[in-house]
């Protein structure tokens, strides 16, 4: 009795000496994951800043290239001092030691910024929250602890006394304490309700921007239209313009990758100008408060704010302020922007939005061609002018029989402005008689008055000399009608005008100008491009106005993708094949009808030739048969049609796509057709396209349809 139990022992130990031992690879795994379970790795930081929007704060990431170049500067350990690094584009400066962004071109809230390593999730969008930096160090050496000795459940407590316990690599939690406790004393982790803890931005899925090449190849200004609000959200210019940049970055990846591939292109930065605070903070809003009725308080407050921009624009006054606003705006941004990108070689352009593109042309039309062409022989060019301007001065005392002064007048160097600007007294004291002193006296008035009445400061485009009443000219001047305004001078010649949703064809008829002259062009933009919406009811074209006796269709702007929308080739293709079933309907009625009254023709085949081509002349006399009815030959001739030099003898007026849903009513997608722009794929890409042209910069495809 007593072996067996010996024996089974013993049977037991052999068992146990005959099982294989565990195999060395096994081990060696096992101890690696043990070893990186307790490795530890410092985690990468990410910068954000926090946006405010009513009242409701928003951490957004820095883009990649921000973020590394923030945590470049801290890194070297000078966010000690007050070091200021440019991001988003030079758009916005970020004070280190202060840790705030602070805008470059506009007035906007400063910005908290933080250097991120922690984050929980928030209660409302379930958006992840980043901790303040100090607390963020507390939590990272927690985890380093944790990690190397491998001792989790760890409870730190947070400035706001809420508590956060490190469970495992995988699960940290965060606990807000209630308002309220009870008599039972709850313990912490029972209090409240649990948020999620993350560590690093990798574990957060935020959506990090890309960041924007640095290489900045154009310029251009954005002039909003009426009121604080741009778009059908309320939004300001700034966040629309901001909406239009990022669709251009968008646009320039997918057009012009083999140009940026190949480093000819960066992209193009646009910024807004503001001019309705300006024009607001006169003082008008308290005289118009005093006498606005207390009925339907916001609808009037509505009208105060944002319809009556367009009174103010027509009043002398406020107008003024509204040019000189506008003009000094984009003069200070050019020269800004100057001289924070000093290598800058690019162009200048604008635009303008509904009443901005009107204020803008208003502008251009009143500014002075400057005789210096190449900016190296600025003297010669002046003195050219100042010829130039002896010489019209001559021109005029031969019309009036006083030819024998021109030398008085060349020797005080008199121009055409300066004496236009002489009295009585000093031309007695060049030593003219009364008689002769009369008559110049005569014509300066009688054209001070003509030119008030008719063509107030503006540029002429014809001949202010010449004996045709101006009611029966053809022509008349563009600046007929403006409002009488000192208009500022721009420090620059913009390249293209780009007006979207633009009421200006509108503006200049009711100002009495019927027609352009073909020949006129802004004086100092060679470049002009009416945008609009076909259910935009603020837009008006411009090309009837130069081409009054031709009925011909606006450009299509083709879509982005590359194709007309499926609802327009659909709506085309029907209107086409109605027009073909009646013409050959119609031609094939009147071949019986001739084959039937006529005698028997030897060849035949030729008759039916004949009256082929006589059925299909019926066909175009037909009334009710118009032109836009075949579309594919209107768009044929439409692009070849000669629109004058508005626009360098190039097509003007751009009507873009409507989307299927507009379709289905116009009136109720009218006021989205007009603040449709700042996110139009197919507004931005024509832009870009124009712009780049101008460079000998191509699209990497050509759209079909496009000029």
């Amino acid at each position: 009795v007593s072996r067996r139990p010996c024996r089974s022992t013993m049977s037991a130990q052999e068992q146990q000496q005959a099982q294989p031992p565990p195999p060395a690879a096994a081990a060696a795994s096992e101890a690696a994951e043990l070893d990186a379970a307790n490795r530890y790795e410092a985690v990468v930081p990410h910068w954000f800043y926090c946006k405010v929007t009513d009242s409701r704060e928003r951490w957004i990431p820095f883009s990649t290239q921000d973020s590394e170049r923030l945590e470049e500067a801290h890194g070297s350990g000078r966010d000690k001092e007050d070091l200021v690094v440019p991001t988003s584009g030079g758009r916005y400066d970020v004070h280190l030691k202060k840790r705030q962004r602070v805008a470059v071109y506009w007035e906007e809230e400063v910005s908290e910024v933080r250097r991120c390593t922690w984050f929980y999730k928030g209660d409302k969008d379930n958006k992840y929250i980043p901790y303040s930096e100090t607390f963020s160090k507390e939590l990272e050496e927690a985890y380093m602890v944790a990690v190397t000795l491998d001792e989790w459940k760890k409870k730190l407590e947070s400035p706001s006394r809420e508590i956060i316990i490190l469970h495992n690599p995988k699960l940290m939690v965060h606990y807000h304490p209630v308002a309220t406790s009870d008599d039972w004393g709850s313990t912490p982790t029972e209090q409240g309700r649990p948020r999620t803890v993350k560590r690093g931005v990798e574990n957060i899925a935020a959506e990090i921007p890309n960041g924007e090449p640095l290489q900045i190849d154009h310029l251009v200004f954005v002039v909003h239209g009426i009121g604080p609000a741009c778009d059908i959200r309320f939004r300001s210019i700034i966040q629309c313009v901001n909406d239009f940049r990022n669709v251009s970055l968008s646009m320039l990846q997918a057009h012009f990758k083999k140009a940026q591939e190949q480093q000819q292109i960066g992209r193009v930065e646009f910024l807004p100008v503001n001019w309705h605070s300006s024009l607001h903070s006169t003082g008008v809003d308290v005289d118009l408060e005093r006498i606005t009725l207390p009925s339907i308080n916001r609808l009037r407050h509505f009208i105060n704010d944002t319809i009556l921009d367009v009174f103010f624009y027509n009043s002398s006054t406020y107008c003024q302020t509204i040019v000189d606003t506008v003009a000094s705006e984009m003069n200070r941004l050019y020269q800004l922007f100057l001289q924070r990108n000093p290598l800058f070689k690019g162009g200048v352009s604008i635009a303008g939005h509904s009443l901005g593109s009107l204020i803008l042309f208003d502008l251009l039309t009143n500014q002075k061609a400057a005789p210096e062409e190449d900016e190296h022989s600025e003297e010669g060019s002046r003195t050219t002018s100042s010829n130039r301007g002896i010489e019209e001065v001559k021109e005029i005392l031969k019309k009036l029989e006083l030819s024998e002064y021109c030398d008085v007048f060349e020797k005080e160097k008199m121009d055409r402005q300066a004496l236009f600007l002489c009295t009585e007294k000093n031309l007695k004291e060049m030593g003219i008689p009364l008689g002769p002193r009369m008559k110049i006296l005569h014509y300066i008035s009688s054209k001070t008055e003509m030119q008030c009445r008719a063509e107030p400061g503006s540029p002429l485009q014809r001949d202010p000399d010449s004996t045709d009443d101006g009611r029966n000219c053809q022509y008349r001047d563009v600046g007929l009608g403006q409002v009488s305004a000192n208009y500022p001078q721009l420090n620059y010649k913009p390249t293209i005008f780009f007006a979207f949703g633009s009421p200006i064809g509108m503006f200049l008829t009711v100002r009495g100008v019927k027609r352009i002259n073909p020949n006129y062009s802004l004086p100092t933009c060679k470049g002009f491009f009416n945008i609009f919406h076909p259910f935009d009811p603020v837009a008006y074209r411009i090309e009837p106005m130069i081409v009054p006796d031709l009925e011909f269709e606006p450009m299509l702007l083709p879509h982005h993708k590359g194709r007309k929308r499926m609802h327009l080739e659909l709506k085309e293709g029907l209107t086409r094949m109605s027009v073909d079933l009646k013409n050959n309907l119609l031609g094939s009625l009147r071949v019986a009808w001739q084959s039937f009254t006529r005698a028997p023709l030897p060849a035949v085949e030729a008759a039916s030739t004949d009256a082929e081509a006589e059925a299909e002349a019926g066909v175009e006399k037909q009334p009710d048969t118009k032109p836009d009815e075949t579309p594919a030959a209107v768009k044929e001739e439409a692009s070849l049609v000669n629109v004058g030099r508005l626009n360098g003898g190039n097509r003007i007026d751009y009507v873009l796509q409507e989307k299927p849903i507009e379709s289905f009513n116009e009136y109720l997608f009218a006021l989205q057709g007009h603040l449709c722009y700042w996110e139009s794929e197919d507004t931005v890409l024509l832009v870009l396209k124009e712009i780049y042209q101008t460079q000998g910069i191509t699209l990497d495809q050509p759209l079909p349809g496009s000029q």
